[in-house]
């Protein structure tokens, strides 16, 4: 019986975790649109549907969840303990297909850039990053 209910509660909690419209993510759109910055949301056209796309700089952002694309430099980067090859694999994964989705959009003449979950803390240095990002040439 404790299996099924922790597997049921797993599964609750899993079922809250959003993939779009995220705390970090409206952040992120709120301070490039009042820097007067216009961007489409989430392109299925391109690879990694991009959280925000700037189609006439040619430049998209991602903002990753430190947790589920595992930042090396963050603690929020963890392996939980139960199922831990589970995780493994599955985190494993998203790292790598991050990866794939970033070289795919430079071979097609985009540039990515991306804004972890923890760096949206400090909005200063957070809409910094985005004027920097979107003001650099090619």
């Amino acid at each position: 019986m404790t299996d099924i209910y922790g597997a049921a509660k797993r599964s609750e909690i899993m079922g809250r975790v959003r993939a779009i419209g995220t705390k970090p993510e409206m952040l992120v759109r709120r301070l490039a649109h009042s820097q007067g910055y216009r961007f489409r949301l989430h392109h299925d056209r391109l690879p990694g549907r991009p959280d925000l796309v700037f189609p006439r700089h040619r430049k998209v952002i991602f903002v990753h969840g430190c947790f589920w694309h595992q930042h090396g430099r963050c603690v929020k980067a963890t392996i939980p303990a139960s199922n831990s090859d589970f995780w493994e694999r599955k985190l494993s994964r998203n790292v790598e297909r991050d990866r794939e989705n970033v070289a795919a959009l430079r071979r097609i003449g985009w540039q990515a850039f991306v804004i972890w979950e923890c760096e949206t803390r400090d909005r200063d240095t957070l809409a910094t990053l985005i004027r920097t990002f979107l003001e650099a040439r090619s």
